[in-house]
């Protein structure tokens, strides 16, 4: 499993509202991505950073999506470069069930 980080500035026009009502907007877009199983919207507390954590099955699944036109639709929608770094996820805890997975 492979987890992955991207990270990326907002311009200093848009108000942590507005983003938190982009997200929400914008949540169904990432359904039915193949390999992605999960994903979490990040807004820093105290900077200006959003980005967002995604689990996937596989490097590769990942690597599909990280194409050059993600880079570009988040340089046209916010105006930065996002910056992405994978993860092995090799272990996974899961209060809710209360489980500890071992991912092989």
């Amino acid at each position: 499993m492979i987890a992955v980080l991207v990270q990326f500035k907002l311009p200093a026009s848009m108000t942590r509202e507005h983003v938190k009502e982009l997200f929400a907007d914008i949540a169904f877009m990432f359904f039915d991505i193949p390999g992605l199983i999960r994903k979490y919207f990040l807004l820093a507390e105290d900077t200006d950073t959003v980005g967002g954590v995604y689990l996937w099955r596989s490097r590769q699944d990942a690597e599909r999506y990280y194409t050059e036109n993600f880079r570009l639709s988040i340089r046209e929608q916010f105006g930065s470069e996002p910056f992405i770094i994978y993860f092995e996820s090799p272990v996974v805890v899961d209060n809710m069930t209360g489980e500890a997975i071992a991912i092989s």
